[in-house]
């Protein structure tokens, strides 16, 4: 009985939870009361090319160069500060520094251990080109806050070296003395072993060099005792940081995603002394110096220190404007600085109607919900089940390279959808932001289409009386970054429809062409609609 009474409370909750989205003006006493039907709804969709990009302390950084087959071409660097992990630092008497590491992990996956050799396979690992590299001692100061706000807000620092629309940072400035080349370099997936005696590390990849010990030790172990190594701020005005250049090797390389949020990211400087009592050198006694790089905070896309990447584009394809007003016959998506679709749900012509001239929203509204005379909802005509946007790529322009997710907002707020938070990080969100579906069985095969989720976002129009926002279509290198991390700015975006960028958007190098709703007769099969699957009585 104690059971049966718990049930008998949990389904009254549940159905007074959910009585908005379920009660219509009919008995329910079977199925045969009830028709399920599907609807096809014009939208407008266009292209909207993009300016510059706040890239400034991502989750992660872009480092390389990237071929796209259907755009062109995309060299990504960037600039770090440094942060000494141990202030004030004191080192023993005839220091001798025996070596400097720089390691950097690119992101991966165990795929087991043979012979207690894990293998790993490299995740965000775009192409398999070699690569020459050089690393720069930066001379330019990288600012915490915007001179411009009164320094009262962060700064933001954009994809083409821009502070804001009239200034931006010199290359030159960032060009300082090299401190390391590296020709016909390509990442390994293979894991790094470390000896030291009878003890053995074991690392998962990484981007891990050797540099010039003199550099460093006359940067770092001779300022002993001088105020620059006493605080974090006078260190980064002292060592402005290092500045990432990647060059293509025969028009070709790789892109890859860096992991500076790692707790391995650093550069440690190994040093030894000679021990007491004139022991061998094999006795020297050892220690180390490390200098960390910024931490990324989830909440905000600034922080105390700086980690900025430029994305240069060597573009072949030039993308078109859109047109908001008819919509596009073909939606350019390319991420980094590079393009996005903005979509208008029921932006079509008035209807007209029994009830008189309505906008297409208006007319939609009226199909599948009762309001009064201020509009509100007052009960359901039809029970929507679901309702999805789904987009064919125009294979003509691709060329396999396609991302393999997309990511769908509210540009207005800058926001994810109600069905993104409905749907489970643990399944990466693929109901809501289906997968790419390929022609075949090989994810390698030419992608067909995508199907986007958006009942929820659907329902809380008809029935929370929510403003029809307009929508923004991106690439995305990773879905689950959107309900945690902030988007970016876009330079001189006012008056457009579009403020930020996702981050996942700003991460991702790939790119796609999909069919809008401005199609040519012979491609009308694969226009985009809004498709609606409802129930509704019969009586």
């Amino acid at each position: 009985m104690k059971n049966l009474f718990i049930l008998a409370i949990l389904m009254t909750t549940f159905m007074a939870c959910d009585k908005d989205f379920v009660s219509l003006d009919s008995d329910i006493s079977g199925l045969n009361n009830f028709g399920v039907a599907d609807a096809k709804y014009d939208v407008i969709a266009y292209t909207n090319k993009l300016k510059p990009i706040q890239t400034n302390n991502l989750p992660s950084n872009l480092f390389g160069f990237y071929k796209d087959l259907t755009y062109g071409n995309t060299t990504a660097s960037l600039v770090t500060q440094l942060s000494p992990t141990t202030l004030a630092p004191t080192f023993p008497e005839d220091v001798r520094l025996d070596s400097v590491v720089l390691t950097i992990p690119y992101f991966s996956k165990s795929t087991g251990i043979e012979n207690e050799v894990t293998s790993y396979k490299l995740d965000s690992v775009y192409g398999d080109g070699m690569l020459n590299l050089k690393l720069y001692e930066n001379n330019y100061f990288l600012r915490n806050f915007d001179p411009n706000s009164g320094f009262d807000q962060p700064q933001k620092y954009y994809s083409d070296r821009s502070l804001s629309a009239s200034s931006q940072i010199p290359l030159a400035s960032l060009q300082g003395t090299v401190i390391k080349a590296i020709d016909s370099f390509k990442p390994s997936n293979k894991e790094i072993i470390l000896k030291k005696g009878e003890e053995i590390t074991r690392l998962a990849p990484a981007l891990r060099v050797k540099m010039d010990t003199t550099f460093w030790k006359n940067k770092i172990m001779l300022k002993e005792g001088d105020p620059v190594l006493n605080n974090v701020n006078t260190f980064q005005n002292y060592f402005r940081g290092i500045y990432f250049e990647a060059e293509a090797v025969n028009n070709d390389g790789t892109m890859m995603l860096l992991n500076f949020g790692a707790n391995n990211a650093n550069i440690t400087l190994h040093y030894s002394s000679p021990p007491a009592g004139g022991a061998t050198d094999a006795d020297r006694i050892t220690g180390t110096y490390r200098l960390g790089f910024p931490s990324f905070n989830p909440s905000t896309i600034t922080a105390s220190s700086n980690i900025i990447n430029f994305l240069d584009n060597d573009f072949t394809m030039a993308i078109p404007e859109g047109n908001p007003t008819t919509g596009d016959e073909r939606l350019y998506l390319k991420g980094g600085q590079g393009a996005m679709a903005v979509i208008n749900l029921f932006g079509g012509t008035d209807v007209d109607t029994d009830e008189g001239t309505m906008t297409a929203f208006e007319a939609f509204k009226n199909d599948y919900v009762q309001t009064d005379a201020s509009g509100k909802f007052v009960k359901a005509k039809r029970l929507i089940n679901e309702a999805n946007l789904v987009f064919y790529v125009d294979q003509n322009l691709t060329q396999g390279q396609e991302p393999e997710r997309l990511y769908i907002y509210d540009t207005k707020n800058n926001k994810t959808l109600l069905d993104y938070d409905f749907d489970s990080a643990d399944n990466a969100r693929i109901n809501h932001l289906g997968k790419l579906q390929h022609a075949g069985d090989d994810e390698n095969s030419q992608g067909v289409k995508y199907k986007i989720k958006i009942t929820e976002h659907i329902k809380n129009l008809l029935m929370k009386d929510s403003t029809n926002v307009t929508l923004g279509l991106a690439v995305s290198t990773n879905v689950n970054l959107e309900g945690s991390v902030a988007q970016g700015s876009i330079l001189n975006s006012d008056g457009n429809a579009v403020k930020k960028l996702p981050v996942s958007s700003i991460l991702s190098p790939k790119g796609t062409v999909l069919y809008g709703n401005n199609t040519a007769a012979s491609d009308e099969n694969k226009k985009l609609y809004l498709e609606i699957f409802y129930t509704e009585p019969n009586n």
